[in-house]
């Protein structure tokens, strides 16, 4: 890293690249389609930028949690029935990410940020609710939470985007409850899945943190506005429409260039 730059310049690339991930995570999802490739930019291999992605995920999701609650923006209800299947399918994650190429995980998260896209876009008025109108937790909900988990617990970007519509569409939640759980769910898997990849010398610690003050200061930032925004639910779907256009755009890019 220091070889191919100066420090304040690593240490500019890496806060930025934080903060604007924190308000993108906070409000939607995917802010991780930044941090990624600034953590490669840095030079890290993928699977280490992979590991290391998570540390500031975790500083992000306890800042924003905190914000929120301080904002009386809070609503967990219903946590528990999603914490299990999405931990478990974490984990599982993890563990085929690290023998993954960056060519696979690239491929995931496009054909991912695509089908979200398509979700967002055709259902509009489940984004719009005023309440939350919870529905049965059974197989059905259980397989898919897993689902996200494994996702989240592979890659990590775009996992936002995938919780939030398995929450608003799958479940029944308004979008506002809907993004309080998401960050609590993934501050629990994303700690579930950090020792995996720590454990096949994946993560970065000294980057790592350094991302991590910048994804805090952006989590207090995208907090505050979600307390503070008249219409959030408005704001998140739009928030979310641009991020999974802009992330499958770039992603099928690199791939095909």
């Amino acid at each position: 890293m220091a070889e191919l730059f100066p420090y304040p310049v690593l240490l500019g690339i890496a806060v930025l690249a934080g903060v604007v991930a924190g308000i993108i995570n906070t409000l939607a999802g995917s802010g991780s389609l930044i941090t990624l490739p600034a953590l490669m930019m840095l030079g890290l291999p993928p699977t280490v930028a992979n590991g290391t992605n998570r540390v500031g995920i975790v500083v992000q999701n306890t800042v924003g949690l905190l914000t929120l609650k301080q904002g009386g923006q809070l609503n967990l209800d219903g946590w528990q029935k999603f914490v299990v299947p999405v931990v478990a399918g974490a984990i599982v994650g993890a563990l085929v990410a690290v023998q993954l190429s960056e060519t696979a995980m690239k491929a995931v998260i496009g054909a991912v940020m695509v089908l979200m896209l398509f979700i967002v876009l055709l259902k509009p008025k489940q984004w719009l609710r005023d309440s939350t109108e919870a529905k049965p937790f059974g197989l059905g909900l259980a397989i898919a939470f897993f689902g996200v988990g494994l996702y989240g617990g592979f890659i990590q970007a775009g996992v936002g985007v995938l919780f939030l519509v398995a929450m608003v569409v799958g479940a029944g939640y308004d979008s506002v409850s809907a993004n309080a759980v998401k960050l609590f769910i993934t501050l629990i898997f994303t700690i579930a899945a950090v020792p995996v990849f720590a454990m096949n010398d994946q993560v970065d610690w000294a980057l790592g943190g350094l991302m991590a003050i910048g994804q805090a200061v952006g989590a207090f930032i995208g907090g505050r506005f979600a307390v503070k925004a008249d219409n959030a639910k408005v704001w998140i779907r739009r928030v979310l429409v641009v991020v999974a256009t802009a992330s499958a755009a770039k992603i099928f890019y690199d791939l095909v260039f």
